[in-house]
């Protein structure tokens, strides 16, 4: 029976089985003599590398076995970055690496520099998931949003035709419905729209707009009472005297002709005694 080594020389069952060899199973499935430390230039301080990764901005320090394989490495990177290994390109020296490929063989030494990448189509299949995601956040964060307002119209419209009907309205109960207003305009403006949703907040943010500019004139009312008075009564006043001036009654009197009989002078003097 024979095996096979890591270097391709040939073991011998004999030698397999034998008691004064040690083995281990190394990362990529194949059986090699087991290194001790201590045996010259196989000294475990010297079996283990340390590899600089670059992923984007970010920097990585890797230490692994110098005759691990880059399959493996991806499985160390796996932790570090949350990238499944499938999800990994690993680049060395401007070429890509395949997982089977031995670090070593590859010559990657310590201190080399790896470029790590994420799949192009495993990256736009995710943008496309957020891209789902925020649509289906952004629709359910405007519906609670519209229901929120559709609240606060209606206490609008109920101060609104209680200043109008000349109820007592307190100037802090309109102040409170602008703050919960202007809270809503905030939440719209946090929310990342496409363009489906987009018109949405625009709708709602318009509306929002005109009832914060209803309780503005409706405090300005409430402010000053002695002005909507003033208002109504000279409102009243123009109707009636609009409504005498037209008809009977009027105060300008009508325009007569009047007939002004001439006297003709003569020189014929009359004397007298």
């Amino acid at each position: 029976m024979k095996k096979w080594s890591s270097k391709g020389s040939q073991i011998s069952s004999e030698e397999y089985g034998r008691g004064d060899v040690d083995w281990e199973l190394r990362p990529g499935g194949m059986i090699v003599q087991k290194r001790h430390v201590g045996s010259g230039s196989d000294s475990n301080s010297e079996r283990f590398i340390t590899i600089k990764v670059s992923h984007g901005s970010y920097r990585h320090q890797i230490t692994v076995d110098s005759h691990s394989t880059f399959g493996d490495l991806k499985t160390v990177l796996r932790r570090q970055t949350g990238l499944e290994t499938r999800e990994q390109r690993l680049l060395f020296k401007g070429k890509e690496k395949e997982n089977d490929e031995w670090l070593h063989m590859a010559g990657v030494n310590d201190m080399s520099k790896l470029i790590l990448m994420e799949d192009p189509a495993t990256k736009e299949r995710k943008l496309e998931e957020m891209k789902k995601k925020n649509t289906l956040a952004a629709g359910e964060a405007l519906a609670e949003i519209r229901a929120e307002v559709d609240k606060l119209s209606e206490k609008v419209a109920a101060v609104e035709g209680g200043v109008s009907g000349g109820k007592r309205v307190e100037e802090k109960e309109v102040n409170l419905l602008t703050e919960l207003l202007m809270m809503q305009l905030l939440k719209l403006d946090a929310i990342e729209t496409d363009i489906d949703s987009k018109l949405q907040r625009r709708t709602q943010v318009v509306r929002v707009q005109k009832l914060v500019d209803t309780l503005d004139n409706l405090k300005a009312r409430i402010s000053n009472p002695l002005n909507q008075t003033t208002k109504k009564i000279v409102s009243s006043a123009t109707a009636k005297w609009e409504a005498f001036d037209s008809g009977f009654g009027s105060l300008i009197p009508p325009t007569s002709k009047l007939t002004i009989s001439s006297t003709k002078i003569t020189h014929d003097w009359e004397l007298f005694d």
